[in-house]
């Protein structure tokens, strides 16, 4: 089964089977606010052709945090829901507490706790959107497959 998982943001970490990252999706002075999902959008279709064949999306549940950070996440969602939808493309959400509980075995764990955890389970990720991204891959692939 292809996974591919995303912590969406305006840093977004994501994983996938022997490969994560980090996809920054900042906007630049005098950008509409909406070329952060055009770019979002394009980025995916590249991921696509990465991973063929990919069979889901795993994505953290928006937060509503209150102004851009919330129009920032609802946004990116919805991207991937019609990304999704267009490719044939099963999705699945997660809650923040939830792979914070699955991942360390405490639903409000910090950003360092989940960092650690993802370095002790073999992975380096660079910082806590990619730690995210890779904790929700195997959190997907135990809920999907029964294998870790």
């Amino acid at each position: 089964m292809r996974i591919l998982s995303l912590d969406t943001g305006t840093k977004t970490g994501w994983a996938t089977e022997n490969l994560s990252g980090v996809e920054e999706f900042a906007i630049k002075r005098g950008e509409s606010p909406g070329m952060r999902f055009l770019k979002f959008r394009g980025w995916l279709a590249t991921m696509l052709k990465l991973i063929p064949e990919l069979d889901v999306i795993i994505y953290e549940q928006a937060h509503h945090r209150g102004g851009a950070a919330t129009a920032c996440g609802v946004g990116m969602v919805t991207v991937v829901l019609e990304f999704a939808a267009q490719h044939g493309i099963e999705t699945m959400s997660v809650h923040s507490g939830t792979l914070k509980k699955y991942a360390t075995g405490k639903g409000n764990a910090g950003k360092p706790e989940m960092i650690a955890e993802a370095i002790r389970r073999g992975y380096k990720p660079v910082d806590d959107n990619e730690a995210d991204a890779i904790l929700m891959l195997e959190y997907a692939k135990e809920i999907l497959t029964g294998k870790v």
